[in-house]
């Protein structure tokens, strides 16, 4: 006969059971669209995206990710890495690289593009035009205040990228080291050098933890047609600079100079300032005052800040400029990172788990601190800055900009009515 066991103790009561939250359904990623589709997006969004790089970011990811769910919240945060590790206008080539998955390729990344551009673009190229007209003392006290606007601007993206991407005393050290080398030669040399130094100095120095990997991205863009695109970007660093060298053409010294402007810029938009400054006011292409004056003018038109390419291909002083210049200029200044992301797409998986690049841009995002804080002194502070109280309306400008943290476009317009009272 079996023995029976004896019966347990009772233990303690059970808590009643936690009712389960309900979680959140992921939303799925909306079926393929329609270059057309594209376009009308991000003309939307280029007519009222103001703010600079970051704010168009979130600009994008509330307008394409969260309402329209073109991409899912990993796979833009992966492509958002991949943009602001490669050279070049990181929204807009975020926005491209949308297109590109939106629009089913290369014409639906064209037409994210042009919507997003042509309506600062086409607003800047009028009011290059309309420069010519303006006279008098009033309007060059605007132009005064814009070249202040730029003073406070420079000053405020030094300040953000010093914060971000000098964080340490290795790579403030990368910052400060670039500092003297563009302070000491004033061309595009010591800047390229400056910049290739500070990715040399990041290998050896910077290798720390591994940045987090986020989505994976499936964009329609093939591996041959990656290594396509990253060829012709090495033949447009070297072609062009080639044939104006030998034949003296003035148009395609225009496009070599802008499109190296294009290509080696780390870090943010703003860097462009300085390759620029190099590329159009050292020559004698485009005058020390136009240049800053333009500048701050581009900071009160939204869009991207690489636009200020048509402001200055219509103020050269030898041809082409006008609609021509402009024209070669804006294509210029984008058509390197538009193809070095598209070469890119199919690769990046791969490149973001090696740590050697990871510390290589550590390295160049420092340098290009340096290089734009030495802009900010010359020429930006020594044309603009002319007394104290051009000091003190560039310090409120600063000041507007990052602790009442005004819009860009707001301060324009207080410091160009300040320019203008100050001529009266």
């Amino acid at each position: 006969m079996a023995r029976r066991r004896p019966p347990r103790p009772p233990g303690p009561p059970r808590s009643p059971e936690r009712p389960r939250l309900p979680v959140a359904p992921r939303l799925p990623v909306a079926p393929a669209g329609s270059v057309g589709e594209v376009f009308l997006a991000f003309l939307k969004l280029g007519l009222t995206a103001f703010g600079g790089p970051i704010a168009h970011l979130g600009y994008f990811r509330e307008e394409l990710v969260r309402r329209r769910r073109w991409i899912d919240e990993a796979g833009y945060a992966d492509l958002v890495a991949l943009c602001q590790f490669l050279p070049g206008p990181a929204s807009s080539q975020v926005g491209f690289s949308l297109g590109v998955l939106r629009g089913g390729g290369l014409l639906g990344g064209l037409a994210a593009w042009a919507g997003f551009t042509l309506p600062s673009a086409l607003l800047l190229l009028a009011c290059a035009l309309g420069a010519a007209a303006l006279g008098g003392p009033v309007a060059q006290g605007v132009l005064h205040g814009l070249k202040l606007v730029a003073v406070a601007v420079v000053a405020q993206a030094v300040w953000g990228m010093a914060r971000t991407l000098a964080p340490d005393r290795t790579r403030a050290g990368i910052a400060l080291a670039a500092v003297g080398l563009a302070v000491s030669v004033d061309s595009t040399i010591a800047q390229v050098a400056a910049i290739a130094l500070g990715a040399l100095a990041g290998l050896q120095f910077c290798r720390g933890e591994p940045a987090p990997l986020s989505g994976h991205l499936h964009l329609p863009v093939s591996r041959g047609a990656g290594v396509v695109a990253l060829l012709l970007f090495g033949l447009g660093l070297v072609l062009p600079p080639a044939l104006a060298a030998g034949g003296g053409h003035q148009g395609m010294a225009l496009f070599a100079a802008f499109y190296r402007a294009g290509a080696l810029v780390f870090g943010g938009g703003h860097v462009v300032l300085p390759l620029l400054q190099a590329s159009t006011v050292g020559p004698g292409w485009v005058t020390p005052d136009a240049f800053l004056a333009g500048y701050g003018l581009t900071q009160a038109v939204p869009g991207p800040l690489f636009t200020f390419a048509a402001y200055l291909g219509a103020a050269m002083g030898p041809e082409p400029n006008g609609v021509a210049g402009a024209t070669v200029a804006l294509l210029g200044v984008f058509l390197p990172g538009l193809l070095l992301v598209y070469g890119m797409l199919p690769f990046w998986d791969t490149l973001r788990r090696v740590p050697a690049a990871q510390a290589a841009m550590r390295g160049a995002n420092a340098a290009v601190v340096g290089i734009l804080a030495a802009a900010l002194y010359s020429p930006v502070w020594t044309s603009a800055v002319l007394g104290p109280r051009d000091f003190a309306l560039a310090l409120a400008g600063f000041l507007l900009l990052t602790v009442w943290k005004l819009p860009p476009w707001a301060v324009v317009l207080l410091l160009a009515g300040a320019g203008a009272l100050g001529a009266l």
